[in-house]
């Protein structure tokens, strides 16, 4: 049995989309006050419309927040920031703007994330995060402590 969650029983942050880069990409940025939330330098998933994406999750350059990367069909396309950038056409399908709001649901803390418009009310299913032990055998093997 698959397990499903709604927005309204997870925290939710407002953030703030903001073009970003030499590109001008679309980007979400995370309030400083709720940066604890989001694990900065590591991929997260990011649910769109129900379809699971991948985003880095970055610290802006030149101010004190987080940023969501995008939103790329790997986690290996969300690194290297190659493929197609989901985020943009889902913007424009929510009517979002830079400079607009948008909620991100914050479904598994360090994991697990959805976006959507303000108003809107979305369904999550829920996934396991990855094992920790599983993480430690696997930077035990590539050299760390």
């Amino acid at each position: 049995m698959v397990d499903r969650v709604s927005s309204d029983a997870v925290p939710t942050v407002r953030a703030t989309l903001v073009k970003h880069g030499a590109m001008d990409r679309l980007r979400v940025e995370i309030p400083e006050a709720e940066m604890e939330r989001f694990p900065a330098g590591d991929v997260v998933r990011v649910v769109l419309d129900g379809d699971t994406r991948h985003a880095e999750v970055k610290r802006h350059l030149t101010d004190d927040t987080y940023l969501l990367a995008g939103a790329f069909d790997t986690p290996e396309a969300a690194r290297e920031r190659s493929g197609e950038d989901r985020l943009g056409p889902w913007c424009e399908a929510a009517n979002r703007q830079p400079g607009g709001s948008v909620l991100v649901d914050v479904v598994e803390e360090g994991f697990l994330y959805g976006l959507r418009a303000p108003g809107q009310k979305e369904f999550y299913t829920s996934v396991e995060s990855p094992d920790e032990s599983l993480a430690d055998i696997a930077e035990s093997i590539d050299g760390g402590e």
